[in-house]
């Protein structure tokens, strides 16, 4: 499992499917999915759009376009880019770098996402991307 999710963390801008990532755990597709889910709180397809956009939260801060940024965080659909980092950050990747954000914290795995009342729940790793410069 440790295998498929450091592949996932190094190769986040290449095509990656489920079934490229279950090779690297040992596993076929369907049992890789459920183990993942269970050892880290989200499907694997959550997991790697989460370190994409990480990444582009980078690309975003230094001024590099969006459409250029889905490229380049490895996204083919500019529209599936936007409609998960707005769900993630509650804020679309246009109107990310012109502000200073906050995110509260979700926990390490807690796969991000909105709760009740439009709090915006940041997992571990992608807040403190938001707190430093």
């Amino acid at each position: 499992m440790r295998r498929a999710r450091d592949l996932i963390d190094r190769e986040y801008a290449r095509p990656l499917d489920v079934p490229t990532m279950a090779r690297h755990a040992l596993m076929s597709p369907a049992h890789f999915s459920r183990q993942f889910r269970a050892a880290y709180g989200e499907t694997p397809y959550s997991y790697l759009m989460t370190r994409r956009i990480e990444r582009a939260m980078a690309l975003l801060r230094a001024g590099t376009s969006v459409t250029d940024t889905c490229m380049a965080v490895g996204c083919t659909s500019l529209g599936s880019f936007s409609s998960r980092f707005t769900e993630l950050l509650g804020e679309t990747p246009s109107a990310f770098p012109g502000r200073r954000h906050r995110g509260r914290l979700g926990g390490p795995g807690s796969g991000g996402g909105r709760a009740a009342g439009g709090v915006v729940f940041v997992p571990w790793d992608l807040y403190w991307g938001l707190l430093l410069p």
